[in-house]
């Protein structure tokens, strides 16, 4: 059984410089893989490699066990692509960009109507199948850009900074779409916003001054430097030391009346369980409960600025 994407020592030199250097990455299963890194850290280079838009100055892809450069066309059959900026025809309807984007991934004629359809349908575009894309608003035309990428079915699905510039509806849309994307194909998905990363990822790589210094699952990093902290937001908390009391909670901050930073030991998933049971028995009306992000962002900024080579 072959990884879904494997990168071995992958490095590229613009110049004199290196812009990614030794980037080695696995994916082997359905889900959502983060690749996080600020603007300018090589997150798009490394995406660009990986799906035969560059080439490599070192290093070898394998996709679904096909070499890139050895392989091309088997590994491309298996990459569909979100570029930061969507390569979309806006003087076609849908139907006709669908069909064109169908026919460039060879897609057998008897299969391509049901291939368009299908696309559509899944990413919500159904009911704006004669729509002129240039008639579509931001959220629909990401939306068409997604289609695209996955209407050949591909085993890896890569999104560049996919909800970047989306208002906050249309940030709703489009996770809420990507999500249901994941479930039968494995996405990987950049942004320089760790909070999106957060969200939306089940394991993160983050790339600083083109070098990973961090790959592991998304509860590894939330809990990685700093002590362990979870964010709760009640419509009626309780006292301080009621919240003491509960096993595995070891200090307890009140940022505002309803808003309460909870610092424990052991498993967040635990200590979620026994906050959430205590809300219902207590009547503390838990509206919200996950990681700090403000922590987080620390962390980003910790992992940015020290060298873990």
């Amino acid at each position: 059984m072959h990884p879904i994407l494997k990168t071995e020592h992958l490095s590229h030199r613009y110049s004199s410089a290196w812009a990614i250097r030794d980037i080695n990455i696995e994916i082997e299963s359905a889900g959502i893989v983060g690749l996080l890194g600020s603007n300018g850290a090589g997150k798009s280079t490394t995406m660009n490699i990986i799906c035969g838009v560059l080439n490599q100055t070192e290093g070898n892809v394998f996709i679904n066990g096909f070499d890139l450069r050895k392989q091309p066309e088997a590994a491309k059959r298996e990459i569909g692509f979100l570029p930061q900026n969507p390569p979309l025809y806006t003087d076609l309807t849908i139907d006709e960009y669908l069909l064109y984007c169908a026919q460039l991934r060879l897609i057998p004629k008897d299969r391509i109507k049901s291939a368009v359809e299908e696309a559509k349908e899944r990413c919500g575009l159904a009911h704006f199948s004669s729509r002129l894309i240039k008639n579509l608003s931001g959220g629909y035309r990401q939306r068409v850009g997604i289609a695209q990428a996955i209407i050949h079915k591909p085993k890896l699905v890569v999104m560049d900074e996919p909800t970047n510039g989306l208002d906050p509806n249309q940030l709703i849309e489009a996770r809420k779409l990507i999500r249901e994307i994941a479930v039968d194909h494995s996405v990987l998905l950049s942004s320089h916003i760790l909070s999106e990363i957060n969200l939306l990822c089940r394991d993160i790589i983050m790339i600083e001054s083109g070098r990973m210094v961090f790959s592991d699952s998304m509860d590894a990093f939330n809990n990685y430097v700093q002590s362990k902290v979870i964010l709760l937001r009640m419509d009626h908390p309780p006292q301080k030391s009621e919240l003491q009391h509960i096993q595995g909670v070891t200090q307890v901050e009140f940022l505002s009346d309803r808003q309460v930073r909870v610092y424990f030991d052991g498993s967040q998933e635990d200590i979620s369980e026994r906050l959430i049971a205590a809300s219902v028995a207590q009547g503390w009306k838990l509206k919200e409960i996950g990681p700090d992000k403000g922590l987080l962002d620390d962390v980003f900024k910790q992992l940015s600025s020290q060298s873990l080579l």
